[in-house]
C-alpha cells in the first residue's frame, strides 16, 4: 500500500506542471466538449506510458534515441502552429458555442488529444523516464502497486480538471469570456512553440 501512495504522489507531482495537454483537457472542459472522452484517452495514454516506463525502462531509454525527439519536436512544432492558427482564426472571425456531437467533431477531438498526449516528448520524460528510473529497482509487486497509485493519480487528476472546467463554464459562456480565453492559450501555445523551436536549434547547435 505504501507502493501504491508513492506512486500516486509521485506522480501527481508530475501532471500538476501546466503543460499543453492540461491546457487542452481544461479547455475541452470549458466548451462542454467530449470531456469524459478527452479524459479518457489522457487517463489511459498515461496507464499505458507509465507501465511501460515500469517494466520495460532500459530498454525503451535506447529506443528512444535524440533523434526520435527531434522528430516528434518537429511534429509537436507543425501541430501547435496549426492549432495556434486555428485559434487566431476563431479570435478574427465569429466565435460559435454550440456543440456539433458528430462523427468528424469527435475524431477531429480524438486526433487533437491523441497529438497533445504523444507528440509531446516531455510526457515520455514524466512517465516512462522518470517514473520508470523512479522505480527500477522495485520488487515486481512494488511495480505494481506503484504504476496503479501513479495510473490512479493521472486519472483523478484528468477528470477533476476537466469537469471542474466544466463546473465553471456555465459562469463563462459569453463570447467576450472567450475571446479572452482563446487568447490566453494562443499565448501560451505560442510560447510553448518557442521552447520547442529552441529544443529543435539546440540539436543543429544554433
Amino acid at each position: 500500500m505504501s507502493y501504491l501512495i508513492l506512486g500516486f504522489v509521485t506522480a501527481l507531482s508530475l501532471i500538476l506542471a501546466l503543460g499543453a495537454q492540461n491546457i487542452f483537457v481544461i479547455e475541452q472542459g470549458l466548451k462542454k466538449e467530449f470531456i469524459f472522452l478527452v479524459c479518457l484517452i489522457c487517463s489511459l495514454s498515461d496507464f499505458f506510458l507509465i507501465f511501460l516506463g515500469i517494466f520495460i525502462f532500459n530498454y525503451f531509454q535506447t529506443f528512444f534515441t535524440p533523434l526520435i525527439e527531434l522528430i516528434l519536436n518537429l511534429l509537436l512544432l507543425f501541430f501547435l502552429l496549426h492549432f495556434i492558427w486555428s485559434k487566431i482564426q476563431n479570435q478574427i472571425g465569429e466565435l460559435n458555442l454550440k456543440i456539433k456531437d458528430n462523427r468528424s467533431s469527435r475524431l477531429s477531438i480524438v486526433y487533437k488529444t491523441f497529438a497533445f498526449t504523444y507528440l509531446n516528448p516531455h510526457v515520455y520524460s514524466d512517465t516512462v523516464f522518470f517514473l520508470g528510473n523512479f522505480s527500477k529497482d522495485f520488487l515486481l509487486k512494488q511495480k505494481i502497486f506503484f504504476g496503479l497509485g501513479a495510473s490512479l493519480s493521472s486519472i483523478l487528476f484528468f477528470y477533476f480538471i476537466g469537469y471542474t472546467s466544466n463546473y465553471l463554464s456555465n459562469y463563462l459562456n459569453t463570447k467576450k469570456v472567450w475571446k479572452i480565453i482563446n487568447f490566453i492559450i494562443v499565448i501560451f501555445m505560442s510560447t510553448l512553440a518557442a521552447y520547442v523551436f529552441l529544443n529543435i536549434m539546440n540539436f543543429f547547435n544554433f
